[in-house]
C-alpha cells in the first residue's frame, strides 16, 4: 500500500504512475470519494494520458464496491467533467495531470455542481479514508453506465457567446496532443471560424511539446503557424484543456493576465457593474481595467478550489488567473478555456481592429513572469524578503505580495513542486529587471539551484 499522502496537493491529487500512483491507490481513492461524498451516483472523465483507462476503471471499480453508481463521460477535458457535474447534479471525479510530463497522472474532484474539493475541504480527509484498513471493502452493487456529454458541452459553451456576432476569422489552434483535440471540433463545427488546427492527435505521450502554454518554448509552433498563414490570432489549451492562452495576430505571446483583462471588459459591457476577481499575481492591469469598465475587482488567492469559494460567496462573474484559468458563474463557478476563447473571438469578431490593437491599451505595465527557484526553506526567506522590502505594503493573502508605488512582487511556494515563484511587475522594464535581480539575489542566495 502506497502513502497516498504524498500525493496530496492544495486541490488536487497528482503523482508518478505506477511509482506514486497506481490502479490500487486509485480503486481505494474511488471508494472513499464514493463514501466521502454520500451520492447514490457521481460522474468520472478521464484524459488520454497512457495511464488514464486503467486508473480510471480501478477507480470505478471503487465507488461501486461502495455501492455507488457510475456514469462514465470517458475521454473529455476537465472543464467538461465540471459541465458534466454541473449539468447533472452528481459529485465528480477527472483523471488528468493537466500540463505534468506522461510519467504522471493524478484527480481532481468535486462535489455537486463542481463544487471543488481541496486539501482542506475533504481531499485529505479522501486520502486519509482510502489508506484505511477497510478501503475498498463493501457490498458492493454499483452500476456503470457510459454517457456521452460533449454535445450538450458544447452547446453550453456556445451559449456565452452571440453567435450572430461572429465572423469568419481564421484561427490557429494548437491542442498540444491534449483534450481541446477531442473539445475543439465539436465546440467549432457550428461556427463560421476557419480553424488550423496544430497537434489534435491525442496522444498522453506529449510527442511535440509539452502541453503546457504558459511555457514561452511550447507556443513556438503555435506562433510560426500564425505568421505563416496570416492569422487573425492563436489558441493554444493544456493537456487536459482547462487552461487557455493566446497569440496575437503578430505571433506575440499574450498574458494570462492580458487575457484576464480582455474577458473582463467584454462581460462588463453586457453585465455593467459586475465583481470580477482575480489573483494576486495577475498586472495591475486587471483591478484598473475591471474598474475603467464599471466592475468591482476583487483580489484573491491562486488556485481553483479557492476562487470557487470565494465566486459562491461573493456571487462574482468572472474570475481570472495569470496562470491560464478562467472561471465564469453560469459555468457553476468552474473554469474553461473554451469559454474564454469564444468571449474573446467575439469581442474581435466585434472589433474593426485586430487582436495586437485591441490589446495595446492593455500593455501598460513590464512582468517578469513567473520565476521559479529551488531553494532549501521557502518560508525562512519569505520572511528575509519581508524585512529587506518592510517599506512596502504588504499582504499575506497567498505567500507575500509587497507593493510600491512604481512596482510589486509576489513570491509564494508551488503547490505542487518543491519551488518558490516570484512574479514582479514594474512600470518601467529597466526598472523591472533591476528589481527581479535584486529579489533573486536573496531567493538564491542558499538555492539548491534555479
Amino acid at each position: 500500500m502506497k502513502d497516498l499522502s504524498k500525493i496530496l496537493k492544495a486541490y488536487d491529487i497528482r503523482g508518478v504512475h505506477p511509482d506514486e500512483f497506481d490502479e490500487e491507490g486509485a480503486r481505494r481513492i474511488g471508494w472513499a470519494f464514493a463514501r466521502f461524498v454520500s451520492s447514490p451516483s457521481i460522474v468520472v472523465g478521464q484524459d488520454m494520458r497512457v495511464s488514464s483507462p486503467a486508473l480510471s476503471a480501478a477507480f470505478m471499480e471503487g465507488a461501486t464496491i461502495a455501492g455507488c453508481d457510475v456514469i462514465d463521460v470517458g475521454q473529455v477535458s476537465t472543464d467538461a467533467l465540471y459541465f458534466a457535474s454541473g449539468s447533472l447534479d452528481l459529485p465528480g471525479a477527472m483523471f488528468t495531470a493537466s500540463h505534468n510530463p506522461a510519467r504522471y497522472n493524478g484527480l481532481k474532484m468535486c462535489r455537486r455542481q463542481a463544487a471543488p474539493i481541496g486539501e482542506d475541504s475533504g481531499l485529505k480527509d479522501i486520502l486519509e479514508a482510502a489508506m484505511s484498513a477497510d478501503a475498498g471493502t463493501g457490498d458492493g452493487g454499483g452500476r456503470v453506465e457510459q454517457r456521452e456529454i460533449l454535445e450538450l458541452y458544447a452547446n453550453h459553451c456556445r451559449s456565452f457567446v452571440d453567435e450572430s456576432l461572429l465572423r469568419p476569422l481564421k484561427v490557429a489552434i494548437d491542442a498540444g496532443n491534449g483534450m481541446a483535440g477531442r473539445t475543439v471540433p465539436i465546440v467549432f463545427e457550428a461556427l463560421p471560424f476557419e480553424i488550423l488546427p496544430l497537434f489534435f492527435e491525442l496522444d498522453g505521450s506529449f510527442p511535440n511539446h509539452p502541453a503546457n502554454p504558459i511555457e514561452p518554448e511550447n507556443l513556438v509552433d503555435l506562433q510560426k503557424l500564425v505568421l505563416d498563414q496570416s492569422c487573425d490570432l492563436g489558441i493554444a489549451f493544456d493537456g487536459d484543456a482547462d487552461r487557455m492562452f493566446l497569440v496575437d495576430d503578430r505571433a506575440q505571446l499574450v498574458s494570462g493576465s492580458t487575457t484576464t483583462a480582455l474577458v473582463a471588459a467584454s462581460i462588463l459591457k453586457k453585465s455593467p457593474g459586475e465583481t470580477i476577481l482575480y489573483n494576486c499575481i495577475c498586472s495591475w492591469t486587471v483591478p484598473e481595467v475591471v474598474k475603467e469598465a464599471g466592475g468591482e475587482p476583487l483580489k484573491t488567492r491562486v488556485g481553483h478550489s479557492f476562487i470557487k469559494e470565494i465566486m459562491a460567496d461573493t456571487g462574482a462573474i468572472f474570475g481570472g488567473e495569470h496562470s491560464g484559468h478562467y472561471y465564469f458563474r453560469d459555468n457553476f463557478r468552474a473554469d474553461s478555456g473554451m469559454i474564454a476563447a469564444l468571449i474573446v473571438l467575439e469581442a474581435l469578431s466585434t472589433s474593426d481592429e485586430p487582436l495586437s490593437k485591441m490589446l495595446e491599451p492593455y500593455n501598460r505595465y513590464f512582468a517578469s513572469g513567473e520565476i521559479n527557484s529551488e531553494v532549501s526553506d521557502a518560508p525562512a526567506i519569505i520572511e528575509k524578503l519581508a524585512e529587506i522590502y518592510s517599506d512596502g505594503e504588504q499582504d499575506r493573502l497567498d505567500g507575500l505580495t509587497v507593493e510600491f508605488d512604481d512596482w510589486w512582487f509576489n513570491v509564494r511556494p508551488s503547490n505542487t513542486e518543491p519551488l518558490l515563484r516570484l512574479n514582479l511587475e514594474a512600470r518601467t522594464e529597466a526598472l523591472m529587471q533591476t528589481k527581479v535581480d535584486e529579489a533573486l539575489k536573496v531567493i538564491r542566495a542558499d538555492a539548491r539551484g534555479a
